[in-house]
């Protein structure tokens, strides 16, 4: 084992494992997503503190990433319903996260189009059509 091997720190801050911003990839997933906010926003919309925001995110009860350079890490508004989460969202983000995805990962697959679902997973997750999305989030873990 070298003596670098030694010095290295795990990451302690939950989300230091987000893409480059200014990677083309993420540039991609900003755009497709859409509508963003910031942990304030999605705080004021939630009725809660940015705390309570930066808690969920950690707890991944919702996901989060930069969605382009410089703007700071945003959640999907799609992920919220009013004040509440949308119905499906926390359990679909533990199958995939204990399936070994990043925020970035999962942030793309529910928002990218898919014919035989049909539409996007976050769009199913939204018109109470989540357990075929969950059926499958459970599939790509194997």
């Amino acid at each position: 084992m070298s003596d670098d091997s030694l010095l290295a720190k795990p990451d302690a801050e939950p989300f230091a494992n987000q893409p480059d911003p200014q990677d083309q990839r993420t540039r991609d997933v900003g755009s497709l997503v859409g509508d963003w906010l910031s942990w304030s926003e999605a705080a004021e919309a939630m009725g809660l503190s940015v705390s309570k925001v930066r808690q969920l995110i950690k707890e991944g009860q919702l996901a989060a990433l930069v969605p382009e350079p410089g703007a700071g890490q945003k959640i999907p508004a799609a992920f919220l319903d009013g004040r509440e989460i949308v119905k499906g969202v926390p359990g679909l983000l533990t199958v995939l996260h204990d399936a070994g995805f990043t925020d970035h990962e999962i942030i793309e697959w529910v928002f990218t189009a898919d014919p035989t679902l049909p539409g996007r997973p976050i769009d199913a997750l939204r018109e109470n059509r989540g357990s075929e999305v969950k059926r499958r989030a459970q599939s790509m873990g194997f």
